[in-house]
């Protein structure tokens, strides 16, 4: 039987759901409680919490208490790490790119 996993969730697994993503740019606008979190999405208040306890994990998502309800926002710093990684892949597109402009021009001569 395989021990269970106690490593946080990285950037790359909490964004990999669309759900989440969702989340994320909602986020970006404003700093919101559960329950107006919730109103945006067909799922239950407890599935949406779970999936914030998933960004908080990872670093995406900060969450304060403000009397009762805990409010969440956007925390963007280790979309970073996300941006670095697909940067040393955009070498191939810009590279595509390249070669198609240069096979374009060559069929307009």
């Amino acid at each position: 039987m395989e021990a269970a996993r106690s490593e946080k969730p990285d950037v790359f697994q909490a964004i990999a759901d669309p759900t989440r993503r969702r989340l994320l740019r909602l986020l970006d606008e404003q700093e919101m409680p559960v329950t107006a979190i919730s109103s945006h999405f067909p799922i239950s208040r407890t599935a949406v919490s779970k999936h914030l306890h998933i960004l908080a994990d990872a670093g995406l998502v900060r969450e304060r208490k403000v009397g009762r309800e805990r409010r969440y926002r956007l925390d963007p710093e280790p979309l970073l790490e996300l941006k670095r990684w697909l940067a040393y892949y955009e070498r191939y597109w810009e590279n595509k790119l390249s070669m198609l402009k240069s096979y374009v021009e060559s069929e307009e001569e």
